[in-house]
């Protein structure tokens, strides 16, 4: 299936500065950037994975797996799924798309922060986040010890 970055782009436009209320708010929990960054991401994939282990959805805040709203999770579900579902690759930062999603370090020891891209004009990345709520900030504005961009390529069925 295809991944639509346009709906991605769209539903992060929406929420950026508000709050979806189908969805819980984890700005107490950690933050709510990854939170953020699974909904957009569901917006252009359409298809969660309810893999009891090793899945990607969310029902509720009690039926959700640790991949919807974990840095880690997220990075490892995308990059490791070959169930249903979105599925991307680590790539090199120019060659983000929108769509895709950034990871950020600051601490440089852990990736702690996810953000969506929205725009690349050669180099001029351009992100929108939760937790630091954000719509096309450049990601130059960013203090960060270490980024991953992970390319969505598709989704499965």
């Amino acid at each position: 299936m295809t991944y639509d970055r346009q709906k991605t782009v769209e539903y992060a436009r929406r929420w950026a500065y508000g709050r979806n209320p189908d969805y819980y708010i984890f700005d107490d929990m950690g933050g709510d950037c990854t939170n953020f960054a699974s909904q957009s991401i569901y917006a252009g994939a359409g298809v969660m994975n309810f893999d009891p282990d090793d899945g990607w959805y969310y029902l509720s805040l009690n039926q959700r797996s640790p991949s919807w709203a974990g840095v880690e999770f997220l990075m490892k579900f995308l990059t490791e799924n070959r169930g249903p579902g979105p599925y991307a690759v680590v790539s090199p930062l120019e060659d983000a798309e929108p769509g895709d999603i950034i990871f950020l370090s600051f601490s440089g020891k852990r990736f702690e922060h996810s953000t969506i891209v929205i725009s690349n004009n050669n180099g001029d990345i351009r992100i929108a986040a939760h937790t630091y709520d954000n719509f096309n900030r450049p990601l130059s504005t960013y203090e960060y010890s270490d980024s991953r961009l992970l390319h969505i390529e598709g989704v499965n069925p």
